[in-house]
């Protein structure tokens, strides 16, 4: 017998042995003990603790008579069971069966059922005890699995979940509840994507409004003052707290009719666009339908707005002012709206002071500014004019003032930019006796200059402190604006940029000047080793292994540095001539924006003081009618 033969008849001597062992023995060799019968639970002799559940939907007055005739419809059936004693009818209104977050009852029910305290639990159907198929079949085995099993009885379906075969059905008739809760959901949105469309939005109570019998918002003139209250403190430098503690302090009332306020009610006043008397519909959607939470719709979703919708309470300049307000709070602004300053005259001329804590202006804001100092005939951005050789002076054409980047001297006056900070070097704070300095900006010319500043100056910044007499570098704090100086200059978020500059002037008259057009440039190893070989904007020095690798723009590739009358008559120098000490004291004047309007200071001062003697006249009057 060969090896397949063998293993042929082994396999056959197997299955012979299994169908032998199957045949089983004679009944009469066995003795059955048989299993208890399962209550009928509608068995009179059976006594069955039994809770009823009910929901609706909304909370709608017109949902009251649906949710009274579920109680009293109940009460007649427990009534008419002799074995059926209620425990309770555990009701949850207003909430959606799709979700378990606040069905508070639903909740407290099955917590009694773990705690013994119910046997059966009765419902209308399905959809009332869940419309989500998770939480349904979850809970129904959830409570088939206690020491002391809990059956719940869907009343419409006839459905009794100690029945084994009930959970097929069960799991179809929740797949149709949820399903339907999904159509709903559709048609809802589908609804009031319509309604927007047309121009037909949803106005809810608002403060500062009444609606008329058409539904349309009217200005309540007494709530009126308090919103105009919150907005023009707001735009005079007080925050969310210490409204909320005036409007508290003043007696004022919410349109809940609360005496007590809090910062986060003053926001959503100070944030809702209706106040200035437009409309933004969609500003929430909901993704899923069975959590039901809101997002914020950052464009996920079509939004539509309707400008002059309704009388006006807040300019939309105003308004507009509050919102850049807010967005800027995390960077610690305080006061009026700020606006560019940039300096009229002198070597300075066109130089824009930074606001360290603002973050609202952009690339063109500083370009317009500094525009907005030079006539026609003026230039505003860097020439190169032709040089002439004196008499008797040497022709030094051809000659190159080699680039001091390429030499690693410690004693340069150097600035390194971060998205993060801006830090400067030993040598630069030390060049200059202050603490305090101000950074200017040419946005054409490409320039930074840093002069020193007083306490008085609402751009100062601290750059450095002393130890033992000695100055040392402190890094600046930039994430306001250091982002539009990025995108201003073309650079790239990830990189770092180091500037070396010179100092012209002395004493009070000192300044640093930096050139931003030539910077060393710190790429990431990563990013240098993932850019494509076309691409030439930067070339490293080395193939460093270093986190970081120092770069140069191309142009520097076939030269040492800048021709030697170019950079002797630089146009940032041409003021600092042989023997010269320019006056860089020049004062910084507001650029005049035509973007919006604000109310000025006196005027927002003057509300203030007229809207609060009128709220503690009118609180005199009504104390002395008590």
């Amino acid at each position: 017998m060969n090896e397949n033969e063998h293993k042929a008849g082994s396999v056959a001597d197997q299955k012979n042995k299994i169908r032998e062992r199957y045949k089983g023995v004679s009944l009469d060799e066995l003795d059955v003990i048989p299993a208890l019968p399962q209550e009928d639970i509608f068995a009179v002799e059976n006594e069955q603790r039994v809770a009823v559940y009910a929901r609706v939907s909304t909370d709608d007055p017109r949902q009251t008579s649906s949710y009274e005739l579920q109680k009293n419809h109940y009460h007649d059936v427990i009534s008419k069971s002799p074995n059926w004693k209620l425990v309770q009818i555990y009701a949850d209104e207003g909430i959606s069966g799709t979700s378990l977050q606040h069905r508070d009852q639903f909740k407290l029910m099955i917590e009694d059922c773990k705690q013994g305290k119910i046997d059966l639990i009765v419902t209308k159907s399905v959809s009332r005890f869940a419309r989500n198929v998770v939480d349904c079949i979850g809970y129904v085995r959830e409570l088939l699995a206690l020491p002391h099993p809990v059956g719940v009885f869907f009343e419409t379906e006839r459905l009794n979940t100690f029945d084994p075969k009930s959970e097929m059905v069960l799991s179809f008739m929740a797949t149709l509840a949820q399903e339907e809760s999904h159509t709903k959901s559709e048609i809802m949105n589908a609804s009031i994507e319509m309604r927007f469309r047309r121009g037909i939005f949803l106005t809810p109570i608002l403060l500062g409004y009444d609606h008329d019998e058409d539904g349309n918002l009217v200005i309540n003139e007494e709530e009126a003052k308090i919103v105009k209250l919150i907005f023009m403190m707001y735009l005079n430098g007080c925050t969310c707290q210490e409204i909320a503690d005036t409007l508290t302090e003043l007696g004022c009332v919410t349109k809940k009719g609360n005496t007590v306020w809090s910062p986060g009610s003053i926001l959503q006043i100070l944030q809702n666009e209706r106040h200035c008397g437009d409309v933004l519909a969609h500003k929430t959607y909901t993704p899923n339908y069975l959590n039901h939470k809101s997002k914020k719709n950052m464009q996920n979703r079509p939004q539509y707005r309707k400008r002059n919708h309704h009388e006006a309470i807040i300019s939309r300049d105003d308004f507009i002012a509050v919102q850049r307000l807010i967005s800027n709070a995390k960077y610690g602004n305080k006061g009026l709206l700020p606006e560019l300053k940039v300096i009229p005259e002198g070597v300075l001329k066109g130089f824009v002071s930074i606001n360290p804590r603002w973050a609202g202006f952009k690339e063109d804001d500083y370009i317009n500014a500094s525009a907005s100092v030079y006539n026609g005939t003026e230039q505003t951005s860097a020439s190169s004019a032709p040089v002439e050789v004196q008499s008797g002076d040497f022709d030094l054409r051809g000659y190159e003032i080699a680039r001091s980047q390429f030499f690693d001297s410690t004693d340069r006056i150097t600035v390194t930019f971060s998205q993060g900070d801006i830090r400067f070097s030993c040598p630069a704070v030390r060049r200059l006796e202050s603490t305090l300095v101000e950074l200017l900006m040419h946005p054409q010319k490409r320039i930074l200059a840093v002069r020193t500043a007083g306490k008085e100056c609402r751009n100062a910044m601290q750059w450095s402190k002393k130890k033992s007499g000695i100055s040392f570098p402190r890094g600046i704090s930039g994430t306001a604006f250091l982002p539009t100086l990025y995108s201003l200059l073309g650079w790239k978020d990830d990189c770092r940029y180091r500037i070396t500059g010179i100092k012209r002037g002395k004493g009070n008259d000192a300044i640093l000047l930096f050139n931003l057009t030539e910077p060393e440039i710190f790429i990431p190893n990563d990013t240098v080793s993932s850019l494509p070989e076309s691409d030439t904007s930067v070339k490293p020095f080395t193939d460093s292994n270093r986190r970081n690798v120092r770069a140069y723009p191309p142009d520097w590739a076939d030269t040492f540095g800048s021709n030697y009358y170019s950079h002797a008559q630089a146009q940032e120098l041409a003021g600092f001539g042989k023997g010269m000490e320019p006056d860089i004291s020049h004062a910084s004047i507001i650029y005049k924006d035509n973007d919006i309007q604000v109310t000025c200071k006196d005027d927002i001062e003057r509300n203030i003081e007229q809207i609060m003697s009128d709220m503690k006249e009118n609180t005199d009057e009504h104390t002395d009618e008590q």
